[in-house]
């Protein structure tokens, strides 16, 4: 949740290209679809507590350049396909000024096609690459992977762990979901494991209704790799860690892009089951790197998150 203090001055900037023709009484209008419930309600619940703190900030402050802020939200139960629909209701009904991007990049990119016809501006959360197909100058992503090569950027750590160890690995495999985002961190995972000399001996995808994982995960065992990149969100992410329990998958590192096995409680509901994984994780700046005002957010986000359920460990 680091990146919302950051994200108010992003919209003021915004917001100064939405021009001053409206009365200076009449909100600035936020429209979000985001995941309240299914697979990826927990991560999305806390990131929508987080908007709703900086709205009650914002306003109490006398709102932006002078005009109150609000937020409007529809949930779009984790699934892609509703997506659309909502964006269309916040443009035609709601006539939201700006749209704030899903929690993650499977439900930011159905959104863009119809910002990019009207000219808005998104700001997405959490999307993985999500503007190399695009190429839209009015996009801008709130995540901490980032520069040159925003896919490569979420495999790196797994690979340079791979590196220091004796004897160095030789093969790696390579799974994900058929969604957007696991296709973008495997794309940077064959990127990293190409420049590190590794051979490639299972590269396939998944169906994102796929419900038992105990095959997919057989068939990487028996290419015998030495390192196993998965791809997944988090319904899949459980699926996949119980099937390599259950099969007793012998690898010397397995892990890299699994969205929610960060969450608080997908590790009350794992517990050892997660022992041995190697994933990607944010972290909020502590101690001298953190501002005054990323402080006072933190203290505020921790202290009501906790009755939320939405995030146990009251940082993610």
């Amino acid at each position: 949740m680091s990146w919302l203090p950051r994200l108010a001055g992003f919209l003021v900037a915004a917001a100064a290209l939405a021009g001053t023709a409206a009365q200076a009484a009449e909100p600035f209008t936020f429209g979000m679809s985001i995941s309240q419930t299914g697979g990826l309600a927990p991560g999305a619940r806390a990131v929508l507590l987080g908007m709703q703190i900086w709205i009650e900030d914002t306003n109490a402050k006398g709102g932006l350049l002078g005009r109150p802020v609000k937020l409007i939200t529809y949930d779009d139960q984790s699934n892609p396909a509703l997506v659309p629909g909502i964006v269309a209701k916040l443009l035609d009904v709601d006539k939201v000024d700006f749209l704030l991007g899903g929690q993650g990049t499977n439900l930011i990119a159905p959104l863009m096609p119809a910002a990019m016809q009207r000219n808005l501006t998104v700001i997405g959360m959490f999307g993985l690459d999500i503007n190399s197909e695009f190429h839209y100058p009015n996009y801008f992503s709130i995540i901490p992977t980032g520069g040159a090569h925003p896919k490569e950027s979420l495999a790196e750590p797994f690979f340079e762990a791979a590196a220091t160890m004796d004897p160095k690995p030789q093969t790696v495999a390579l799974v994900g979901a058929d969604a957007e985002f696991a296709r973008n961190a495997v794309d940077g995972a064959r990127t990293m494991a190409k420049r590190a000399g590794l051979k490639i001996v299972y590269d396939k995808t998944y169906p994102p209704t796929t419900q038992d994982y105990t095959p997919i995960v057989r068939a990487i065992q028996a290419t015998a790799p030495d390192l196993v990149f998965v791809g997944s969100y988090p319904t899949d992410t459980v699926g996949m860690i119980r099937a390599v329990n259950e099969v007793g998958l012998n690898v010397k590192m397995f892990g890299g892009g699994m969205v929610g096995s960060q969450l608080g409680s997908l590790k009350s509901q794992m517990g050892p089951l997660l022992n041995g994984l190697v994933n990607y994780d944010f972290w909020l700046p502590v101690g001298a790197y953190a501002t005054p005002e990323a402080k006072a957010f933190i203290a505020k986000y921790q202290a009501r998150v906790a009755d939320s359920g939405a995030d146990t460990l009251g940082y993610y």
